[in-house]
């Protein structure tokens, strides 16, 4: 049967009818190759001559990261288009299906959305840039990516966190390297028996032989507890950023040493015990 209508079609049309059809089809689809990879590079060279743009005007590089990936994703999403075009695949009803299927996608992916709708406004706000030492989310570490849906920390023991966005933009967001200066905040427990006033001139001393120390803001000594079993002081020097923890270790040492040198004691908790006998 289905060599009999095609005899009749032979008849009907011109000779090597299937020939003249494939033709047009055949080139079309090279054609769309041809866009498809040529468009590729296109891209490519657009996105990179974009972040050449961008790094001369001085972004952050958390803006300039996230804007490369999305104008690659919506250049590649246009190419895909004018493929389609091409090969004479009527792009209404495709964006129509895609508009539709996306409708039910987000209904179904309403955490991945809010992730990335935290991803833009992490972006616009920018609470934090590329290479602090932030905590978010209950984790802390340095800031390397800050992704679509995610953002990604490296932990001080060189492990890999990723946190959804979400959970950033809706918690609380400490940034330590946000401010050229950062306090150290020490607390030194001496004995009942000992001079604070000794004590404060001796880590007043200690304070003023570090370089690392800022003169301006002051540092701050002072009593500011009597406790169960000792008299608390403060210690607050002012530091760069940059010195902080190294500054930190430092002082503490060297405050132990100085204190044991001068016969200042540092108690531990402990309680007396007296026992009364009855006859």
């Amino acid at each position: 049967m289905f060599d009999s209508l095609l005899a009749q079609l032979n008849t009907l049309l011109p000779e090597n009818w299937l020939d003249t059809i494939a033709l047009p089809w055949a080139a079309r689809i090279v054609g769309a190759l041809l866009i498809w990879f040529i468009g590729k590079w296109l891209v490519r060279r657009l996105l990179a001559v974009a972040a050449h743009l961008m790094h001369r005007s001085k972004l952050d590089n958390m803006l300039i990261q996230f804007l490369s990936r999305t104008i690659y994703i919506v250049l590649l999403i246009a190419l895909t288009i004018a493929v389609l075009d091409y090969v004479g695949i009527p792009t209404t009803s495709v964006l129509a299906v895609f508009g539709a299927a996306g409708l039910a996608v987000g209904l179904a992916l309403r955490d991945s959305l809010a992730n990335f709708a935290a991803g833009i406004m992490l972006i616009i706000i920018r609470p934090f840039k590329i290479g602090h030492y932030v905590e978010v989310a209950g984790v802390a570490g340095f800031l390397e990516e800050i992704h679509i849906f995610s953002t990604t920390l490296r932990t001080t023991d060189n492990r890999r966190v990723i946190i959804p966005n979400n959970q950033i933009a809706q918690g609380t967001i400490v940034d330590f390297d946000a401010n050229p200066t950062r306090r150290i905040d020490l607390e030194l427990g001496i004995g009942y028996q000992d001079d604070p006033a000794q004590a404060i001139t001796l880590i007043e001393r200690l304070l003023a032989e570090d370089a690392r120390i800022l003169k301006e803001p002051a540092a701050c000594v002072a009593v500011s507890e009597l406790a169960e079993s000792s008299v608390n002081l403060i210690i607050r020097p002012w530091v760069k950023t940059g010195d902080y923890w190294a500054v930190r270790w430092h002082l503490i040492q060297r405050i132990h040493a100085a204190c044991r040198d001068a016969g200042i004691t540092i108690p531990f908790p402990q309680c007396d015990v007296h026992l009364i006998h009855e006859e």
